[in-house]
């Protein structure tokens, strides 16, 4: 078997050093990003700037990412604003600003293309700010392991944007993902199978893409912290604690075996819109906010829907209590709607199969099962403009 070359480029704290370099006074300060587009910076007469901080936020949001400065007090992508603030209080706070992010991910990943150079490039789009790239092709790899022109993406990179980027080269895309976190930022890491056991190995198994925070505490509480100790484990045992699909992959992952290839194209699984209030709203004391809001979500996805080319037959309604406690229902329909009357109706029925009795502090909407449009022989009737009541408490 040929060997394979697969690269995970990940783009260093992304948001964040793209708002540095709109405002380079910044630079080596702790920032972070979140609180929607509230705080925005504030233009003196001397062509400076005067930032909010983190010491006087009073809210509900959360940290979309952080400056490397930041993440040296404890801060990370995730955590409550007001919890940041306690753990660094003087930290700049800057408002999210995605179209400029959209803006960047596409030069940055433009810029690999060029590197590449095959037609079409062998390129993974797996979101915003990071790509899996197939190196395995280009005849200049073996005797380098593709050192050279990962060290030409990253150069060329930098040129197109002036953002560093951190690269993992490995035989496949489980550990080149790894990789990729080893000596961030702006770094570069190669690693073959025979350096598992010394760069992987060490690492906790929640490091591993795909094993989520359920799945690390269960391991934890079975006694298994690190990569090493998980490849360790009896198989036979990991199929009997985690099921014979899930468990047969965590021993495959332990041991950096992967065979998934790098693709180019995939269709998604969901559209979804969600929404965190600024505060704990109830469901009948705040009645008429929750349904214009409930209302907005639908439109929202309808409109992702039609300006994608897609329909769905599952619609699925997603709330999270001031407990944090979350619960979902989803309905599936006889035919694939995209319109936000179906939408609403839809999820208006799941709505009534969830208590009402706590506050709300997340509201989502979400439409699976999807098809193109171009491919649904029996299309639904499109609905009213205006979404008729679903008779939910949101609307009584």
């Amino acid at each position: 078997m040929p060997h394979r070359y697969i690269a995970h480029l990940d783009m260093d704290a992304f948001y964040a050093s793209v708002e540095l370099l709109r405002y380079p006074e910044l630079k080596g300060r702790p920032v972070v990003i979140g609180g929607g587009r509230r705080h925005q910076p504030e233009p003196l007469a001397d062509g400076s700037h005067r930032f909010a901080t983190l010491r006087h936020y009073a809210g509900r949001g959360v940290v979309t990412t952080a400056t490397y400065a930041a993440r040296a007090y404890g801060v990370h992508s995730g955590m409550g604003l007001m919890k940041a603030a306690a753990l660094a209080p003087d930290t700049v706070l800057l408002p999210v600003d995605f179209d400029e992010y959209r803006r960047y991910s596409k030069l940055f990943k433009a810029a690999v293309a060029e590197v590449v150079g095959d037609t079409p490039p062998v390129i993974e789009d797996r979101g915003i700010d990071e790509i899996y790239i197939d190196l395995s092709s280009q005849p200049q790899v073996e005797a380098d392991r593709g050192a050279a022109l990962a060290r030409a993406i990253k150069a060329r990179v930098f040129e197109r944007t002036g953002l560093s980027c951190s690269i993992g080269v490995t035989p496949n895309k489980l550990l080149s993902k790894l990789a990729s976190e080893l000596d961030k930022p702006d770094g570069l890491t190669l690693l073959r199978e025979a350096d598992i056991e010394t760069r992987i190995w060490p690492l906790p198994a929640r490091r591993i893409n795909g094993i989520g925070p359920k799945s690390s505490a269960r391991l934890e509480a079975l006694g298994i912290r690190t990569i090493g100790e998980l490849a360790a484990a009896d198989p036979a045992w990991l199929l009997e604690q985690f099921g014979r699909r899930y468990g047969a992959w965590l021993h495959a992952a332990a041991h950096g075996r992967d065979e998934r290839p790098v693709v180019t194209h995939s269709e998604p699984v969901s559209l979804s819109r969600e929404t965190t209030f600024d505060r704990d709203l109830h469901p009948r004391g705040d009645r008429a906010a929750l349904s214009a809001i409930f209302t907005q979500l639908c439109e929202q996805v309808a409109g992702d829907l039609q300006r994608k080319g897609y329909v769905g037959k599952t619609i699925g309604l997603k709330l999270r209590y001031d407990d944090f406690k979350t619960v979902t229902r989803d309905l599936t329909l006889p035919l694939a709607v995209d319109d936000i009357a179906s939408i609403r109706r839809a999820a208006g029925e799941c709505l009534k199969r969830v208590p009402l009795e706590r506050r709300l502090r997340l509201l989502g909407v979400r439409v699976g099962s999807l098809s193109r449009t171009a491919d649904v022989v029996t299309p639904a009737t499109p609905g009213p403009s205006k979404p008729p009541s679903t008779g939910s408490l949101f609307d009584d």
